[in-house]
C-alpha cells in the first residue's frame, strides 16, 4: 500500500517494510486483499449498507428498500440494518462490562487485603458511594465491600426494574427526556438478555423500536459500566493527573528485558510495575545479560497506566493503538507480550514465532491457536501472576537476543497524559468556572470529545483523526482526546505543550496561560462516561440541558462494536455526533433519516457523516457557533 494508506506515524510506516521484508502476513496488506477491483475500499454494497443478514438458517439473506426486497422473515431494510446495529451494541455493551465487572471484582478482593492492590484514594471511594446514596462514614474498606455489593446488585437488575445507578448519576433533566421516550434503564444485564432477545428472527422488525432499544442500552452501559469502572480504577490506582510521559516504537529499547501490557484492564500491567521496580528483579534482569527490566504500555491497557502513574526507567512509556500491534511485535525488541480482555489480534502468535516473544492470555476471553500457556486473571492470585510473567519474559530474553535482529532508533516523542475532570478542575484553580468564561468569552469556542478507535477504511492508519483535530484546535476548539484515538494524538506530536503553536490565537493564549496543550489526554474509550460525567458539571454550572452546550462528540476512526454503542449514546446524551467511516446502515433510508435528523426532536442528538476532515469540521463549528448564539455567548 501506498505510504499515505499505511499510517500517520513514520514508525509504522519503517516497520511495514520490515514486516514485508520477512514475509509475515500484515494488516495493512489484508486490507487491501479485502478490497474489490482493485479499491481497497469497495465491499460487498449489502454488506455496506447493513442490508445482509445470516442469523437464521433461511440465509443469508438480502433487503432493498428501492425495489421493496425483504428477507425471507420479511424484516425489511431498515430493519435488517438496525438489527445488525443493535447486536454489534450488544457486543460493546457485553465487553465494556465485563471489564466494570473485573473492576468490582478487583476492588472487592483488595478490600478484603487479598491482592497486591490497595485503595490508593479513599475520599473518591466515600464520594462515589456518598453520589450513590450509600453510607460513607465506615472505614475505606467497608465502604468499598458496601459498594460492590449495591453495584452487583444494581448491574443484575430486570429491565423492568430501573437503575439505581442511573437515578443517582444522571442529571435530571435527561432522565425526564428518557422516561418520556420509554428508554430508562433497568440493570445492564437485564437491558443486554432484552436487546438481544429482540434480535431473534421473527421478534422485532421494526427499526425504530430497535433504534430505541439501543438508545436505551447504551444509557445503562455508560452509567453502570464505563463511569463505575473508571471510578473504581481511579479508587485503586489514582485519579489521572497531568505528567509527561515518552511515546511511540521507539520506548523499546532492544537491551532492555520488555514486558508489553496490551489490551484494555490495567491489573496485571499495574502489578508488574510494582515488581519489576525492586532491586531484586531488575538483578535478575541484568543477569541474563539485559541492562534492566521495563514494563511497557500498549492499546487501552496501556492508556489507562499511563494516564496514573508517572513513567520512571522501568515502566517507560506508551507504544501506540492497536493497529500499531504487528508494528510493535515487528521491532525484535518484545520478550513477552500479555493480552487482556480486547485489542490483541488471531495473528499475533505468528509474530511471536517469528520475532520470538512469549505470548501470553491473561483473561479467560482471549485465545490463541496454537498458544497453550496462559495466566487468566484472578485477583486474588494477581502478585504471583505478575512474578510468573516477569519470569517468563527474562527467560526469553536470551532467546530473543540470539535469533532476533533488532530494530534500533525508532522515534520515541513526549506527551502531557492524565487530564482528568477533577485534574482539569485543579488546573483551573478549584472549578470549571474559568473553563466556562473562557468560552463564554470565545477564547475557547467549544470542545470536542475525540472519542475514537483508528481504522484502515478510506484513510491511513491515524490519518483522518489527526487532520480533525488539527483542523478543530487551529479553529479555536478545545480537544479531549480518549481511546485509541487518543494514541493517535498522543504519537503525532498534539498532546505536547508545543502543539500550541498549531492552535488558534485564542486558544493558544489559553494553553500558554495554562501550561496545557491544545489536545488534552483524557483517557480510554471507557472514559466515555468519564466525558458525560464532566459534560453533566457543566450543564450544572450554565443551567442549560447538555443538548445545548458548545460541545460535540467525534469519532473520526471508529472501528469495533465497543465504538458502535458509544455513538448511540452520544445520541441518547443529546450530542452533535461525528462518526466516520459511514456506519453500515445506508441501506436503511428511513435508518438513516432517524439518526441523521429524527433523534434531534427525540433527544437533542444530530448524527453527522463526512469523509473529508475540513467539511466534518465545518459541520461541528457550525453546531457549536449555534449554541453559542443560543446562549448568548
Amino acid at each position: 500500500m501506498k505510504a499515505d494508506r499505511i499510517s500517520y506515524h513514520e514508525s509504522v510506516r519503517q516497520m511495514y517494510e520490515r514486516i514485508r521484508k520477512d514475509g509475515l502476513t500484515n494488516i495493512w496488506d489484508r486490507y487491501e486483499a479485502q478490497g474489490m477491483g482493485g479499491d481497497p475500499d469497495r465491499r460487498c454494497s449489502y454488506c455496506m449498507g447493513g442490508n445482509r443478514c445470516d442469523l437464521c438458517s433461511n440465509g443469508p439473506c438480502r433487503a432493498d428498500a428501492a425495489s421493496g426486497k425483504r428477507g425471507v422473515c420479511g424484516i425489511d431494510a431498515d430493519g435488517m440494518a438496525m438489527r445488525m446495529m443493535l447486536l454489534r451494541n450488544v457486543m460493546g455493551a457485553s465487553t465494556y462490562h465485563y471489564h466494570a465487572d473485573q473492576t468490582v471484582r478487583t476492588l472487592r478482593a483488595a478490600a478484603r487485603g487479598a491482592t497486591p492492590y490497595s485503595i490508593a484514594e479513599p475520599q473518591k471511594l466515600k464520594d462515589f458511594a456518598s453520589r450513590l446514596g450509600l453510607a460513607s462514614s465506615g472505614t475505606a474498606e467497608s465502604v468499598a465491600l458496601d459498594l460492590c455489593d449495591f453495584l452487583d446488585r444494581d448491574f443484575a437488575r430486570m429491565s423492568y426494574q430501573p437503575s439505581q445507578i442511573v437515578e443517582a448519576l444522571a442529571l435530571a433533566e435527561r432522565k425526564e427526556v428518557w422516561r418520556d421516550l420509554g428508554i430508562f434503564p433497568g440493570g445492564i444485564l437485564g437491558e443486554m438478555m432484552v436487546a438481544t432477545s429482540s434480535c431473534l428472527t421473527n421478534v422485532d422488525g421494526n427499526y425504530a423500536s430497535l433504534a430505541l432499544k439501543a438508545m436505551r442500552l447504551s444509557i445503562a452501559m455508560a452509567y453502570q459500566s464505563q463511569i463505575v469502572l473508571e471510578c473504581l480504577q481511579d479508587v485503586l490506582f489514582g485519579t489521572p493527573r497531568p505528567h509527561k510521559v515518552s511515546v511511540d516504537l521507539g520506548v523499546l529499547d532492544p537491551d532492555f528485558v520488555n514486558v508489553i501490557a496490551n489490551g484494555h484492564e490495567p491489573f496485571l500491567g499495574f502489578a508488574m510495575i510494582d515488581l519489576a521496580r525492586q532491586p531484586e528483579w531488575q538483578a535478575k534482569a541484568r543477569s541474563v545479560g539485559a541492562r534492566g527490566l521495563r514494563v511497557i504500555a500498549s492499546i487501552e491497557t496501556g492508556q489507562e497506566m499511563i494516564q496514573r502513574w508517572e513513567t520512571d526507567d522501568v515502566f517507560f512509556g506508551f507504544t501506540g493503538n492497536w493497529i500499531m500491534q504487528e508494528a510493535m511485535m515487528a521491532s525484535g525488541c518484545l520478550d513477552l507480550m500479555a493480552c487482556d480482555m480486547n485489542c490483541s489480534m488471531p495473528v499475533d502468535p505468528q509474530y511471536a514465532s517469528k520475532y520470538r516473544f512469549q505470548l501470553v492470555p491473561v483473561s479467560e476471553l482471549v485465545a490463541f491457536e496454537g498458544v497453550a500457556e496462559r495466566l487468566d486473571y484472578h485477583p486474588e492470585n494477581a502478585a504471583s501472576q505478575a512474578s510468573r510473567l516477569l519470569e517468563m519474559a527474562i527467560s526469553n530474553y536470551p532467546i530473543r537476543r540470539d535469533f532476533v535482529q533488532p530494530v534500533r532508533g525508532l522515534p520515541v516523542g513526549e506527551a502531557v497524559a492524565g487530564f482528568s475532570t477533577e485534574s482539569i478542575s485543579e488546573i483551573l484553580g478549584g472549578s470549571l468556572s474559568p473553563l466556562l468564561e473562557a468560552m463564554a468569552k470565545g477564547d475557547i469556542k467549544g470542545v470536542v470529545g475525540l472519542v475514537s478507535c483508528t481504522t484502515l477504511r478510506d484513510s491511513g492508519q491515524d490519518v483522518h483523526s489527526v487532520a480533525m483535530a488539527k483542523e478543530l484546535i487551529k479553529r479555536d476548539i478545545l480537544v479531549l482526546s480518549m481511546g485509541c484515538g487518543n494514541g493517535a494524538m498522543q504519537v503525532a506530536g498534539l498532546c505536547r505543550l508545543e502543539a500550541a503553536s498549531m492552535a488558534g490565537p485564542a486558544l493558544r493564549k489559553i494553553c500558554s496561560a495554562l501550561g496545557v496543550p491544545p489536545v488534552l489526554s483524557f483517557g480510554t474509550c471507557t472514559d466515555t462516561g468519564r466525558l458525560a460525567d464532566l459534560l453533566s458539571a457543566l450543564s450544572a454550572s450554565l443551567g442549560v440541558p447538555i443538548k445545548d452546550l458548545p460541545v460535540a462528540a467525534a469519532a473520526p476512526e471508529y472501528m469495533e462494536q465497543k465504538a458502535t454503542i458509544d455513538a448511540i449514546f452520544a445520541l441518547a446524551l443529546g450530542l452533535y455526533t461525528y462518526v466516520n467511516p459511514v456506519p453500515t446502515v445506508t441501506g436503511g433510508p428511513r435508518l438513516v433519516e432517524l439518526l441523521l435528523n429524527g433523534c434531534r426532536e427525540l433527544t437533542g442528538g444530530v448524527m453527522s457523516v463526512e469523509r473529508d476532515a475540513v467539511k466534518a469540521v465545518d459541520g461541528i463549528e457550525a453546531h457549536i457557533m449555534e449554541k453559542r448564539k443560543m446562549l448568548g455567548m
